[in-house]
């Protein structure tokens, strides 16, 4: 059995953010093992998305954004010496709306191995097919990986998207609002996927469902206005809060 240090991913220890001078994440402290699932819920607004944009250095964009606090992935601090290009490699994303690249199937899913230089035709088409597999595409779109990626559904677009992002061989991989964009149909399809994915990666979901966040996380962490109130294993969190806020915003008395 794994100690709890060997089985952790990623820890953050007293994290603050500040757009100028708005503070929108004040001492966060959070932690996510390998082969985890954890969902953020809370109300629009809170923190949420904001969070898992410091996770990969993407606030790093916004001129006024600054951060205070650590951040270690396997113990080495991301805001340290690590070159952003390779943690964004280690931690990918999957953003609200689909947002396939204007190319063939098969080119959006090779994309990012190109571009750091893999050339060799078999071990692309052997990727390809492995990451569409991982993302549960392959069958749908097997006989039409020369087609355009704007030719599939928003729900394939979504799974594509994934699988853009498991070729990359992420540990974590970051998902922000995935499904709100899509029908109940692709909505459970990528429920489904997500539970698999998690004998490979480590993931984190920001969800305005609490169904879903119930489904799908093994712990959940309530955001409001920038605080990080409640973190503990799902199951915990929406049958026994700790917090008030907590059972408020899940009994729907707020948010």
């Amino acid at each position: 059995m794994k100690t709890t240090e060997e089985a952790q991913k990623l820890k953050v220890t007293d994290l603050d953010l500040f757009y100028g001078d708005f503070q929108a994440l004040k001492k966060i402290c959070f932690d996510l093992n390998k082969n985890e699932a954890a969902a953020l819920i809370g109300p629009s607004g809170c923190g949420k998305s904001t969070f898992i944009r410091v996770l990969n250095r993407m606030n790093d964009l916004i001129p006024s954004c600054r951060i205070s606090g650590q951040v270690l992935l396997d113990g080495e601090d991301i805001y340290g010496h690590i070159d952003v290009s390779e943690l964004r490699t280690r931690v990918g994303m999957v953003f609200q709306k689909p947002n396939p690249f204007n190319m063939s199937i098969f080119d959006n899913v090779a994309y990012g191995r190109r571009m750091q230089g893999m050339k060799d035709k078999k071990r692309l088409a052997e990727l390809v097919e492995l990451s569409l597999r991982k993302a549960a595409l392959w069958d749908e779109a097997k006989d039409r990986l020369k087609k355009s990626a704007q030719s599939l559904s928003g729900g394939q677009q979504q799974r594509l998207c994934i699988a853009r992002s498991i070729a990359m061989s992420p540990e974590i991989i970051l998902m922000d609002e995935p499904t709100s964009a899509l029908d109940p149909i692709a909505t459970g399809r990528i429920e489904e996927l997500i539970g698999e994915l998690k004998r490979d990666f480590s993931i984190i979901i920001v969800t305005h469902s609490m169904n879903q966040a119930a489904r799908i996380s093994d712990r959940t962490a309530f955001f409001l206005l920038g605080d990080l109130v409640e973190y503990e294993a799902t199951a915990a969190v929406f049958t026994n809060p700790k917090d008030k806020r907590t059972e408020d915003y899940i009994s729907g008395r707020f948010g």
